[in-house]
């Protein structure tokens, strides 16, 4: 008798060094070694480059299923990083460390294939708070968002590989979920590049699904998801 082996996808939001909602999820729900979390972003387990870093990290790796990690703008880039070497997974490259290898961190531009769907990767957005952070020596990285060659290989994605789902850190900008915008913030000051580039991209690709996190905000605008606290699984997906 063949036994199948059921993997799920799952995803959430930012979680800001904290991996308690992410422990907590994988228990009650009973998930396995098979199956795989997605952190869109802001994951925040390379922010101080110590032990609390460390800890953040230990526990993200003893959950059982595999956790992927996007980039979002409160954390310094893995390729900066001297611990960090990269490996092929399922179809793309990630980055990952040898004391924490189930905790992966996905490379913007890279196309993963997980049961049955491929992903496209698109990570980094600005810090609406950046001069806060400045002034007061909290982290802020100048390569928070996509550089150019950043770009350079997501277009290159786009024209020449199939994807599914987009799994980016910030939204397209005719997204934005305005009622999240920081009240003490001038939106005149915040340079929304990213967006603005997220927003002509969408415009010219089909996909089944987008998934992002940054906003802090749990909901879901066609095929727009944005997680924050929620998770949802790539069940929805299948046929």
């Amino acid at each position: 008798m063949t036994i199948e082996v059921i993997c799920v996808i799952y995803y959430t939001g930012d979680i800001h060094g904290y991996p308690w909602n992410v422990v907590k999820f994988c228990k009650k729900f009973k998930l396995t070694r098979d199956d795989v979390i997605v952190i869109l972003g802001d994951v925040s387990v390379n922010y101080y480059q110590n032990e609390r870093d460390a800890e953040a990290k230990m526990h993200l790796n003893a959950v059982k299923p595999t956790v992927l990690c996007i980039h979002g703008n409160h954390e310094i880039r893995p390729a900066n990083i001297s611990s960090y070497l990269t490996k092929e997974w399922n179809g793309g490259t990630v980055w990952y460390e040898e004391a924490y290898p189930k905790l992966l961190f996905a490379k913007d531009g890279e196309v993963y294939h997980l049961e049955g769907l491929d992903y496209l990767v698109i990570g980094g957005a600005y810090s609406v708070d950046k001069y806060y952070r400045l002034a007061r020596g909290y982290g802020w990285w100048e390569d928070e968002q996509p550089s150019t060659e950043i770009i350079r290989a997501v277009e290159t994605a786009i024209a020449e590989k199939h994807f599914d789902i987009v799994l980016s850190h910030t939204c397209p900008k005719k997204y934005e979920p305005t009622e999240m915008f920081l009240a003490a913030v001038d939106q005149s000051t915040v340079d929304t590049g990213t967006e603005d580039w997220l927003d002509g991209i969408e415009d010219r690709i089909e996909y089944k699904a987008w998934f992002c996190g940054h906003w802090h905000t749990d909901k879901r605008i066609d095929k727009m998801h944005f997680l924050f606290n929620g998770f949802e699984s790539a069940e929805q997906f299948k046929e």
